[in-house]
């Protein structure tokens, strides 16, 4: 579903990528975790191609998002992208943050675009909310509106950029529960995350990064178990701890 072919990325000339391959199967949760700077930011918004590489080749399927032919703006609206900071329309109630990229992008009625909000709100636990502002409502049901507005849009797969570390602790298990639930449904999903639990819980295989390398591409069994780099045992000793 998702592959990359040697992807390198520089910032003028500090190289915040270092020839990156890595692929993700459909219906895998893959987790990709490492220090602060490792570049795993990065290496998930390039799925997506908001942040464009210099060097490799990215597919989702067949279609190559590092060609210039390929049109960007219709292949995000399979590539459901969830932020850490939310990202949701703080002038728009909570319905038309879910309503309006369905009717602009997608084309449906108002009323198809309203009938899918309601339901993955309620799915969400949050159908009661659909009239306030985001303002009104906590970071946590925040998360989750983004959530169920990236699934309003039918994505084959969906990217997480640390979902919940903008998130008071308290918060953070309910946005939590709904990625695990999307993970048991079949999802494709890639997580950047530190939170180990869910890695272990619902991922197929974690990415482990640093200095904007990919150091171990592994089951979550032999990451956690029997990591293979000092690097890795190091991070784990201290996260897990």
């Amino acid at each position: 579903m998702i592959t990359l072919k040697n992807i390198s990325k520089w910032y003028g000339r500090f190289q915040v990528l270092k020839d990156c391959t890595t692929q993700v199967n459909k219906g895998e949760v893959v987790v990709v975790c490492g220090p602060s700077g490792s570049g795993k930011s990065t290496l998930i918004k390039t799925v997506n191609g908001l942040e464009p590489v210099q060097k490799g080749q990215i597919f989702i399927g067949d279609t190559e998002i590092t060609s210039r032919a390929t049109n960007l703006a219709r292949l995000r609206s399979k590539v459901g992208m969830v932020f850490q900071h939310f990202e949701l329309f703080p002038h728009l109630t909570i319905l038309k943050n879910l309503t309006l990229a369905q009717i602009k992008v997608l084309g449906r009625t108002e009323a198809e675009a309203k009938e899918k909000a309601l339901a993955l709100l309620e799915r969400v636990g949050l159908s009661a909310h659909a009239n306030k502002y985001p303002g009104q409502l906590s970071g946590g049901q925040q998360q989750r509106v983004a959530i169920a507005r990236a699934l309003c849009m039918d994505p084959v797969v969906m990217l997480f950029d640390e979902p919940t570390s903008a998130l008071d602790p308290e918060m953070v298990n309910e946005v939590l529960d709904v990625m695990v639930e999307l993970a048991y449904e079949g999802m494709t999903m890639m997580v950047v995350t530190h939170e180990m639990g869910f890695a272990r819980k619902v991922a197929h295989r974690v990415i482990f990064m640093d200095k904007g390398e990919i150091i171990e591409d592994t089951s979550k069994e032999q990451f956690f178990n029997n990591p293979q780099t000092d690097r890795a045992k190091d991070f784990l000793a201290k996260i897990i701890h």
